[in-house]
């Protein structure tokens, strides 16, 4: 019934002329005497014609509607299926819509490729920089003071940065870098555990990891980038005290430190790109991406990661290993 009101009103100008023209008719007739009686015959044939014309019209229009609604949503490449046009009006538009798509074709393509070149350099530019960084790390394995350790600890941070780079650049484009087996947690944990083992040794932060004896079904490599991404969070911000790494049934992993904590206010936003609240702020080279990949690489694991933290108290990130079997079956 809409489309029927608004196609008689885009059509008023006609039923207006016919109304106007049979009073034009009528008036002339009463004018010069003539009987009114004698338009009404001549106003119904043509009320008529054109009632079946409307008819008509009404139906092509609901057919050519139809057709267009169906096209909305789906693929631009479809463009080609657009009705028939039916005046010279309808072609000069479906002209400009071709136009406008080919346009934008060139621009998605154009743009894909520079993404892509990106993207290509950017992996070549991640795995060349672990080359000199490797080479240091052995150079300093050689040495034993306090300043070969502090070079330790900063090249394995800036190795852990370029680990963030190529696991953000691989966010889009890993559909098939994933591989899900039964995998040991604690083997898992271990190998984050033995990364940052200098640092909690340097800063006397006492590690308690309560080992969980789990098998979960997950990706190695990705899960062990979000619990090395979750530790290295933990020692940024604890300045002194402990790590807690343990098991809560059902398969929930937790790890929790008595650090500085986060403001209630920056809770709910910690896993959004690029924030980094109050401590943010104050530890300037945040950037506000660890915790986003985190949330990310986890929904691609079929994971859910959660965190609560009160200020000044400390913080537990809790990573559900549960899910990906429950979907699975």
């Amino acid at each position: 019934m809409k489309q029927l009101f608004r196609y008689l009103y885009e059509r008023r100008w006609l039923l207006g002329s016919y109304i106007f023209f049979c009073a034009v008719f009528a008036g002339a007739f009463a004018l010069f005497g003539l009987p009114v009686k004698a338009v009404i015959y001549p106003a119904a044939v043509c009320g008529t014609v054109g009632g079946v014309a409307l008819i008509c019209g009404f139906a092509e229009d609901s057919k050519k509607h139809r057709e267009l609604s169906g096209m909305i949503g789906r693929q631009s490449e479809l463009i080609d299926s657009l009705p028939e046009p039916k005046t010279a009006v309808e072609a000069d538009y479906q002209e400009i819509i071709r136009s406008v798509q080919s346009e934008l074709r060139e621009l998605g393509e154009n743009s894909s490729k520079s993404y892509r070149d990106m993207i290509d350099y950017y992996t070549v530019w991640a795995h060349q920089i672990k080359t000199p960084i490797a080479s240091m790390q052995l150079t300093l394995q050689n040495e034993d003071s306090p300043t070969a350790r502090k070079l330790s600890g900063d090249l394995s941070r800036i190795e852990q940065y370029v680990g963030m780079v190529l696991a953000f650049l691989r966010l889009d484009s890993s559909a098939n870098d994933y591989v899900f087996r039964e995998t040991e947690l604690d083997q898992v944990i271990r190998q984050a555990v033995k990364k940052f083992a200098s640092e909690f040794i340097d800063r006397k932060i006492s590690l308690d990891f309560e080992p969980t004896g789990e098998k979960t079904v997950t990706d190695e490599k990705w899960l062990l980038f979000v619990i090395e991404q979750i530790l290295s969070n933990s020692l940024k911000y604890t300045r002194a005290g402990s790590v807690r790494i343990y098991m809560r049934k059902p398969k929930i992993l937790c790890i929790e430190d008595t650090g500085i904590g986060i403001a209630p206010e920056d809770v709910p936003r910690v896993f959004e790109k690029g924030y980094t609240g109050y401590n943010g702020r104050t530890d300037k080279k945040a950037t506000g991406l660890g915790l986003y990949l985190c949330r990310r690489i986890c929904r691609n694991l079929g994971a859910q990661i959660t965190l609560a933290s009160e200020l000044g108290r400390g913080t537990l990130v809790s990573i559900d290993l549960g899910q990906y079997r429950l979907r699975a079956e």
